[in-house]
């Protein structure tokens, strides 16, 4: 089973997320609103297809990285995340929630072997 095809996602605490996302625009060209920025790219194996990695900055009191003590999050595209999860389980990886769907794909959480919080993406592209 092909398991993570590509990074979907890069999050991280800052103190002051309008400051640092107007750094990132001054310094480096990044436009982000308010979810963050978005880099459309296409497909090695099929230039057809559309892919999508998300890049946003959150408060430091961001609730979103619990139960990591960590300043980051990773979101990892993935296929077929319902039989994914199930053979995590069986692995004995943490399973944090249980899986939501959305019109741009399903989600879930996870923590690997240190604690930190991992965002598994199905997504519809």
């Amino acid at each position: 089973m092909k398991k993570v095809t590509g990074i979907g996602g890069i999050f991280f605490k800052c103190k002051d997320p309008n400051k640092v996302k107007e750094w990132y625009n001054k310094h480096l060209g990044l436009e982000a609103g308010p979810y963050g920025a978005s880099f459309e790219w296409r497909q090695a194996d099929d230039p057809s297809k559309k892919g999508l990695t998300q890049w946003n900055v959150n408060s430091e009191s961001a609730k979103l990285y619990e139960p990591s003590a960590k300043e980051f999050m990773i979101n990892y595209r993935v296929e077929n995340l319902e039989a994914l999860v199930e053979e995590l389980k069986t692995e004995g990886v943490t399973i944090l929630d249980k899986i939501e769907t959305y019109d741009y794909g399903k989600f879930v959480h996870i923590l690997d072997v240190e604690g930190n919080k991992i965002q598994l993406w199905e997504p519809v592209d």
